[in-house]
């Protein structure tokens, strides 16, 4: 990370262009865009929402655009706007998944792929208590 708020609710990564990141045609390897996006946006969910809650990465997706023979950076952000709006869903359902979109760029801001990623956010009671109930099923199978 090469930066972090206060409020932990942006953030900044760099992803290096170098021998450990680079695939067989030289280019920055396909696995280093996709993990560079791994856990900050559930991080920053756990930290802004509190203890009564459980997130969980669900999905993701990427979109390669143009191959990068640079560094990369990637900015995570969780707005005040999607945290109104995660906290007034948990109001009306107990779990519900959220979508974060970012965008790994050059220096020059040239986008080099779009990582979409899907969060899972649940009350942690309700999800204590469904799980609780999937392991009784499976006991029972």
């Amino acid at each position: 990370m090469t930066y972090v708020s206060e409020d932990l609710q942006q953030m900044r990564a760099k992803l290096p262009f170098s021998w450990r990141t680079r695939n067989i045609v030289g280019s920055v390897y396909g696995g280093s865009l996709f993990a560079v996006t791994d856990g900050p946006h559930p991080m920053m969910l756990m930290a802004a929402l509190g203890h009564g809650v459980v997130v969980w990465d669900k999905t993701a997706v990427i979109r390669y655009r143009k191959p990068a023979f640079t560094d990369l950076t990637v900015d995570f952000i969780l707005s005040d706007d999607d945290l109104r709006d995660i906290r007034e869903r948990l109001q009306q359902t107990p779990e519900l998944d959220h979508v974060f979109v970012m965008e790994l760029r050059d220096s020059e801001g040239q986008s080099h792929a779009t990582i979409e990623r899907t969060i899972y956010i649940a009350d942690k009671t309700f999800y204590l208590n469904k799980s609780k109930t999937k392991t009784i099923e499976r006991e029972q199978d």
